[in-house]
């Protein structure tokens, strides 16, 4: 009796260990994003061939339980998730993809499988294959369907962008006009000439470097990451509307620089923008040139109208991850 009940024991754990079984969707003449909408939970679609080349964005969202990854800015593949239960919630935020292991076992949960892993935090926040119960599930892990697990680890790099949000819609994309012209607008004084923080060295550029741009709303408050790290900080001004949204820099050319505007929220909402986009921050005009210097095709700017500050109202955004290394969960 003791033997049957062992075994319908290891049984049990190896079932909510194990990876779901992942059915892939045909996009017919749907577009990305409208079909990421209707997956049904376990299902994803990919399809690199829409942008075969170019950086990678990575966007979960927890209300949703859907994630989409974009190349060049051109999403290419979405999927079901599962994320953190409650107690065990999953942060939002922006991250940087820290390790990568294909056949990782958790040190912390009975040495559970967690294929692909692409760790996000050293406290233990990861994305990995993992059970797909329809609902957040996890212990702050993001759970992706097995085969999407191993397609995304085969797409990303050390150091990309993932960002971690919780809106009632997955994003929606168009092309804009550029929006890294910061030009000070706004009653109030000038911050042309504030000072700000500029330390480029403290991780220098290199071929495969990754440059992301935070500005939070509610700080009044941008901080520019190199490969993980904080490399410039910078008072700024933010006007009109403040949801959550993402430019990614698609091409830099003679005739200017090119973005795409990712909108996380607003089902439905219009993405053309106007030329005057860049109009709505504001910030020292030093700093703005000092960022020019640094951004590159693949670099996302990110707005957020959460704080990026502990024991701020609203819910805290978690920009680097600074702990020692814990387990995924």
């Amino acid at each position: 009796m003791k033997t049957i009940r062992l075994t319908l024991a290891v049984a049990a754990a190896a079932l909510l260990s194990a990876p779901s079984v992942a059915q892939q969707v045909d996009l017919g003449n749907r577009s990305m994003l409208e079909v990421a909408t209707q997956l049904k939970n376990g299902e994803y679609a990919w399809a690199p061939e829409l942008s075969t080349e170019g950086p990678a964005l990575f966007v979960v969202n927890l209300h949703t339980q859907r994630a989409v990854l974009f190349r060049n800015g051109v999403p290419i593949g979405a999927t079901t998730i599962s994320s953190g239960k409650a107690g065990n919630d999953t942060p939002t935020g922006v991250f940087t993809i820290l390790q990568k292991n294909k056949d990782h076992y958790s040190k912390t949960y009975n040495n559970a499988p967690m294929p692909n892993m692409q760790r996000l935090t050293w406290s233990g926040i990861a994305l990995h294959a993992g059970k797909l119960p329809g609902y957040p599930a996890s212990h702050g892990c993001i759970r992706l369907p097995h085969a999407f697990s191993g397609l995304l680890f085969g797409a990303t790099e050390m150091g990309m962008t993932v960002v971690i949000t919780s809106i009632p819609a997955v994003p929606s994309g168009s092309d804009t006009p550029a929006v890294a012209a910061l030009a000070p607008v706004g009653p109030e004084v000038s911050l042309s000439k504030a000072s700000y923080a500029w330390h480029p060295e403290s991780s220098p550029a290199t071929e495969d470097s990754m440059v992301s741009v935070v500005i939070s709303a509610a700080d009044r408050k941008a901080v520019v990451i190199r490969n993980g790290v904080e490399i410039g900080s910078a008072p700024v001004r933010v006007t009109g509307e403040t949801s959550p949204m993402a430019y990614v820099l698609r091409a830099w050319d003679n005739s200017g620089q090119h973005w795409l505007k990712l909108q996380f929220a607003g089902a439905g909402k219009g993405m053309e923008v106007g030329a005057g986009e860049g109009k709505r921050f504001e910030t020292p005009d030093l700093f703005r040139r000092a960022l020019a210097s640094v951004l590159r095709p693949g670099s996302v700017v990110i707005v957020t109208p959460e704080s990026l500050r502990a024991g701020s109202t609203g819910r805290k955004q978690t920009v680097i991850e600074e702990d020692e290394p814990g387990s995924p969960g």
